[in-house]
């Protein structure tokens, strides 16, 4: 079981030094990776005082950065989702005020949340993002993602989905100057109580300058893992899959291979409505690009009432680059 804390620690400059001094490999990577504590981590907050009782309501929201966390908040707060799966939540970044949005969003929504971080970003972020930042450095630097829970945890576990350094190493399929990085993708998965059951809930983000197969891989990643740490466990997953992304011309997820890895080992995608989950944003580098890359799938539990909440405010606001995905579940 991943180790908790109250306050990721920080990088320090002489670790600072090594990553921005280290030769762009993997091995270089994973030698990194191993020597920033926060990497094999996960930090608690907030306050959940309640239960939650079946069907449970659950929402996955790629938040991109969470520029708005109160105003992200107050758009799930009608849904009344009793689980949050959060990706692309920064916490001490310039391009979001150097807030932890997590512990913003999580505390206007009286909830309990758990922050893995997936990467340390070494800049302020993309030329999109520019304009958003309040000050010239990051004061923490943390990049991840979430669970944000109305009923308290009663275990969690940090799933490196790879270590190899995707953004760090670059290959052909990874190259941005622009947002040099040390991290990879990764997942949270969280053990609540649901009618006094112990369910899954796992929060995860795949890569998305990649081809099907390396999403597939992630895939069996996940579902290894999740065996080991809640065996024979309800199960549900939700977060941005990237199915589709970086296979053009038509971002085609119908051709991700991880659909049926996921049925094979007895996962259900029952729970998913029709239609895309992305849209032009404040600070998206691609707004012309249309995919479907937000999902749930879950194993003993049955999905209903699925939809996608757009992410525009009362005032047409976009508040990410993803809508949200919503969806009821019952134990079986």
């Amino acid at each position: 079981m991943t180790k908790v804390v109250a306050e990721m620690p920080l990088v320090t400059k002489t670790q600072r030094d090594q990553i921005l001094n280290a030769l762009p490999t993997p091995e270089a990577h994973r030698a990194l990776m191993h020597q920033i504590p926060a990497m094999s981590l996960i930090e608690t907050g907030g306050h959940a005082a309640g239960t939650l009782e079946g069907p449970v309501t659950v929402a996955a929201w790629n938040l991109e950065r969470c520029l708005f966390p109160e105003a992200s908040a107050d758009h799930l707060r009608p849904f009344a989702p009793q689980v949050v799966l959060v990706s692309e939540a920064d916490k001490g970044m310039a391009r979001t005020g150097q807030r932890h949005t997590m512990a913003d969003m999580a505390g206007h929504l009286g909830m309990a949340y758990a922050y893995g971080v997936e990467f340390h970003e070494l800049d302020l972020g993309g030329a999109t993002e520019r304009d958003f930042c309040t000050d010239d450095y990051n004061a923490e630097g943390w990049h991840g993602n979430a669970i944000l829970s109305c009923a308290p945890f009663e275990r969690l576990e940090l799933i490196r989905l790879d270590d190899h350094g995707h953004w760090f190493a670059p290959d052909k399929n990874a190259v941005d100057p622009g947002q040099p990085r040390v991290g990879g993708r990764m997942a949270i998965a969280g053990v609540i109580k649901v009618d006094g059951r112990e369910v899954c809930f796992v929060s995860t983000h795949l890569e998305s300058n990649a081809d099907a197969p390396h999403r597939n891989m992630q895939m069996i990643r996940l579902l290894d893992a999740i065996d080991d740490f809640a065996p024979g466990m309800p199960v549900i997953i939700g977060g941005d899959l990237n199915t589709g992304n970086h296979i053009p011309p038509d971002f085609r997820w119908e051709d991700e291979t991880l659909f049926d890895t996921a049925r094979e080992r007895g996962y259900s995608w029952d729970a998913n409505a029709p239609g895309f989950t992305t849209r032009p944003s404040l600070i998206t580098p691609h707004p012309d690009r249309t995919m479907k890359l937000d999902w749930f799938c879950s194993r003993g539990v049955t999905g209903a009432n699925a939809q996608i909440l757009p992410s525009l405010d009362q005032t047409g606001r976009p508040l990410s680059d993803h809508d949200a995905v919503l969806a009821q579940f019952k134990l079986l």
